[in-house]
């Protein structure tokens, strides 16, 4: 029988069973487990075990000490732990939004969480041209409860200054920083640029000296701006969806940051479906009812984001300096802002540097690979340089529609 006690190995699936049978009180004694390693990220492992009798299941997440994308990648196994706290968190500010955590240990470095196997990861069901009603209120319904509710605008000061200690997460906000807001914009012998889309991102992304100022200034207001308590890699990737419900996952880059970073990326991630279905899909009609179910997403995720910002805030707001007039839409498009810039540099970053997304690098027509590819960026430039510009969900669509 294996120790899993004595110090921190990673589990093969033989173990993971065993970990399950011996550390979990989740299963009947004596159930018949099988398990199945599924994990398809750049970090971590991911491990569901069936009980083949009954069809109850679970997940086990395991930290690796290094990032499965690249052995440069050191990453601390810590960063289990907040996961597990963020998801219990989470679950509380907005209740439905994120699955059960059932476990979490500390010498494993590992967590237990309810399986969503029901559920289908929301980029691979872009990748199949879905569409989901209701997505739009529920990302916009989980931004604003946990955004919001984790700010100086409505915790105590001491108590939110507890918060950024204990989500503290130097090693991912490190991988953030270089490979969001740093690589992409210079010839950085990390990145893994496209051929046919070489010459554009020479000419106008590395010799661009005024998008060079703007990212240095982005990142540092990444580095010194803790607003809210952000998941932190919030893309399709990192959503499970029905067509009744969805959930967010992977919260495991948490950290205290500018509160429009977790909007932006999503945004940005939506552009990717649209430019992927743009790409892809040869019938016409299909093609423009899904870029324009894409198009009402996104506006509706930033506009349903606003509308509920201001009446959450309204109800839950202490500070008492928030309540002069004026400075909840100062606060609002300084969100809408970020929110604008973040979508600009995951556009940019997705293209350029060590981490692609499929809804890019699946496109087979090497052409339109490269004609989608360009369109990101030049998208993706002009929503870094003219931030302050971007304050409804028009403003992002028109962006898309006039680039």
């Amino acid at each position: 029988m294996t120790n899993f006690t004595v110090g921190y190995f990673t589990m093969t699936e033989k173990e993971a069973i065993e970990y399950a049978n011996s550390n979990l009180d989740f299963f009947q004694p004596g159930a018949n487990l099988t398990c199945k390693e599924i994990g398809d990220g750049n970090l971590n492992y991911v491990f569901r075990i069936v009980d083949q009798q009954t069809g109850q299941s679970l997940i086990i997440k395991q930290a690796g000490p290094v990032a499965r994308i690249s052995d440069e990648f050191k990453v601390s196994p810590d960063r289990n732990r907040i996961e597990s706290e963020i998801l219990r968190l989470q679950g509380e500010l907005a209740p439905g939004f994120v699955p059960e955590v059932y476990h979490y240990d500390p010498v494993m470095n590992c967590c237990a969480m309810e399986d969503l196997s029901d559920f289908e990861i929301l980029r691979t069901a872009f990748s199949a041209h879905k569409t989901f009603p209701n997505l739009a209120e529920h990302l916009s319904t989980f931004l604003v409860k946990t955004l919001l509710q984790t700010s100086d605008l409505v915790l105590g000061h001491k108590e939110k200054k507890e918060l950024v200690k204990t989500f503290t997460n130097p090693e991912l906000c490190e991988i953030t920083e270089d490979l969001v807001y740093t690589e992409p914009f210079y010839d950085c012998p990390r990145n893994d640029v496209f051929l046919g889309t070489r010459s554009y991102v020479e000419k106008e992304i590395w010799n661009d000296p005024h998008l060079a100022l703007e990212t240095a200034k982005l990142k540092f207001d990444f580095l010194t701006n803790t607003q809210s308590l952000l998941h932190g890699d919030f893309h399709t990737g990192s959503i499970f969806v029905t067509e009744e419900e969805t959930k967010i996952i992977d919260p495991e880059f948490a950290f205290y940051g500018p509160a429009g970073y977790d909007l932006g990326n999503v945004v940005a991630n939506l552009i990717f479906a649209y430019v992927n279905g743009n790409s892809e899909i040869e019938d016409p009609e299909k093609r423009e009812n899904y870029l324009g179910y894409l198009q009402s997403t996104i506006k509706k995720t930033i506009d349903l984001f606003k509308e509920k910002f201001v009446i959450d805030y309204k109800d839950k707001v202490t500070e008492k300096v928030a309540s002069y007039d004026g400075f909840l839409e100062h606060y609002l498009n300084g969100i809408l802002s970020d929110a604008a810039a973040v979508t600009g540099l995951e556009l940019c970053r997705r293209v350029i540097g060590i981490a692609h997304v499929k809804d890019l690098t699946d496109i087979t027509d090497p052409v339109r690979r490269a004609e989608a590819e360009i369109f990101c960026l030049k998208l993706g430039k002009s929503f870094i340089l003219n931030r302050g510009n971007f304050q409804s969900g028009s403003d992002f669509t028109e962006a898309i529609n006039n680039n």
